[in-house]
């Protein structure tokens, strides 16, 4: 640990005091450091959300005190004597396989921790942490245990840290996807349905602008799309091995006594349309293309907005090629990947992620197909780093992360590059000689999941999207009734763009309130002035006027 998750661990200490002072027959669960901040883990604790501000006052009050962290060892049996009325520490002392065990005295307080500590509270900033939240959480992860109560705490080196984490968040809260999604109407999540999103015609919108928009680069580079089933026996999972590895992630139903599996994942589907008849190697590279929709089964506990949800939506992408082909076909997907995001005035970081530990076939490969990814990485000069043993159980990969505007990163896109799956379902192509081959299988997602990439770009922009992007791009007021027939003529006009009509019997300062809480690029209003004038007056967003111009002067800004 650095010295900063010292103190952290060292205030879940304090924290664990400043509770058993106050709550008394509270038990005690853990307390690590954790990015951040710390937490502790509390049984009978009956608290609430305005009760923090109390146990944090105390906390600090308490590291004034200058007390010491003092490290013994015991026995076994000593230590389940001194937690004999601690059910959670001794059951954490029966897991232990050494005969001592590690103990820390701060005060009257005394704790099985393996550590490390400060020595002294004189080295923690009183105004450095802030306990911030609360919630559930079972002991030791378990559905089958005990819920417990878990205080959560942040904490830094100093206050100017902590400032500035506070004031993170606080702009963080202000780009919150769920709450944006629903102020500009793109989603929403209903209780009948958890992790799976209700697209709204907005949100559709965005959708659609962003799959058209991959789909037409995808095209002008051979790609041709496929549709696959949303699921199947599961002998092809076996076969695959995805059984042997995502089973408990899998939506399993039985059916006329034989079990099916909703698809967790494409590419087996794109092997057998592969397979449904011979290939020659001038067939290959094929590139097939889905927007695959497949289901995985998160835990309720799990799910986030779109960031985590249980019906998943991928760009997918399968390219069956000869091992020569590698380099090239590796090459045209890094191309892609820097259209996509270019874009999106977002810059790509790639990182090579190495075999795991659950790897599926044989090292020797594995080797060749780290090396034909870093070579493709060098050959295109793409500074990248290592995920070690990050790579997918049946093949190595090129992860691509990104940055938003917060400085958060992201993993979006991935290249997965496949000697295995080939293998495993006998695909096979006729080579020049006339002999039979196993082809080479890239998996790539350049966005990876459209839910989780509309969260990100939704927190990204803020909600304030480019131009191209915008659902709505043009929002048309009229001042009063006598100008709608003037707004109508104009959105006509306006026709090559999406354009509203704001005609609702309300005032002008009402829709122009809605229109920028909606974040439309911009709000074009018209009155007397504007239909004498054969006019329009504009406002831009973020509440820059550009004053009154002829229709044909505004088109030229907005094609610009």
């Amino acid at each position: 640990m650095n010295k900063e998750e010292v103190v952290r661990h060292s205030l879940s200490h304090i924290l664990a005091i400043a509770i058993k002072e106050k709550y008394k027959g509270v038990k005690l669960g853990i307390g690590p450091a954790i990015q951040n901040g710390f937490y502790y883990d509390f049984d009978n604790l009956e608290i609430e959300e305005k009760d923090l501000k109390e146990i944090e006052k105390r906390m600090k009050h308490l590291v004034k005190q200058n007390i010491p962290f003092e490290k013994q060892e015991i026995s076994k049996k000593e230590a389940k004597e001194l937690f004999k009325n601690e059910p959670y520490k001794l059951e954490l002392i029966e897991g232990i396989a050494e005969d001592k065990v590690s103990i820390y005295k701060t005060a009257n307080f005394i704790d099985l921790c393996a550590g490390p500590h400060i020595k002294n509270t004189n080295e923690i900033d009183p105004n450095s942490f802030k306990l911030e939240k609360m919630a559930g959480a079972y002991w030791k992860g378990s559905e089958k245990n005990q819920m417990l109560t878990r205080v959560y705490g942040i904490a830094f080196e100093d206050k100017l840290k902590l400032a500035d984490y506070l004031k993170f968040q606080e702009e963080a809260k202000k780009r919150d996807h769920k709450k944006l999604g629903k102020n500009l109407d793109l989603f929403s999540f209903q209780p009948e349905a958890p992790g799976c999103v209700y697209w709204h015609p907005k949100g559709m919108i965005f959708w659609d602008l962003l799959e058209d928009f991959g789909q037409n680069i995808r095209k002008k580079y051979g790609y041709v799309k496929i549709k696959t089933p949303q699921m199947a026996k599961n002998g092809l999972w076996i076969t695959s091995g995805h059984w042997d590895h995502y089973k408990d992630d899998m939506f399993v139903i039985n059916v006329e006594n034989e079990v099916y599996c909703l698809k967790p994942m494409d590419c087996p589907f794109n092997i057998q349309i592969f397979k449904t008849k011979q290939r020659s190697y001038k067939d290959l590279p094929i590139r097939y293309t889905e927007i695959g929709r497949v289901m995985r089964n998160e835990k309720s506990g799990e799910l986030n907005g779109l960031f985590r949800v249980r019906e998943i939506t991928q760009d997918d992408s399968h390219v069956f090629l000869r091992e020569d082909q590698i380099e090239e076909e590796i090459s045209s997907l890094i191309k892609m990947i820097q259209k996509y995001y270019g874009a999106l005035d977002i810059e790509p970081k790639f990182f090579l992620s190495t075999r795991p530990d659950n790897f599926m076939g044989e090292i020797r490969v594995w080797d060749k197909a780290e090396e034909d990814l870093k070579n493709v990485l060098n050959k295109h000069s793409i500074d990248y780093n290592l995920k070690e043993k990050d790579g997918a159980f049946y093949g190595p990969k090129i992860d691509i992360d990104i940055t938003d505007a917060l400085g958060r990163p992201w993993q979006v896109a991935t290249i997965q590059l496949d000697f295995q799956l080939p293998q495993k379902f006998k695909c096979e192509y006729i080579d020049e000689n006339g002999e039979k081959k196993t082809p080479v299988m890239l998996h790539a997602a350049i966005f990876g999941s459209f839910e989780r990439m509309i969260g990100i770009l939704i927190e990204h922009y803020a909600g304030n999207f480019p131009f191209w992007l915008s659902p709505i791009q043009l929002s048309i007021i009229p001042v009063g009734e006598a100008h709608r027939n003037y707004a109508h003529k104009i959105k006509e006009y306006l026709k090559d763009f999406r354009v509203e009509v704001k005609d609702e019997a309300e005032t002008v300062s009402k829709k122009i309130r809605e229109s920028t809480t909606e974040k439309i690029p911009y709000i074009i209003t018209v009155g007397d002035k504007e239909i004498k004038n054969n006019t329009i007056s504009v406002r831009k967003r973020g509440n820059e006027d550009l004053g009154e111009m002829s229709i044909n002067d505004f088109v030229k800004i907005i094609n610009k």
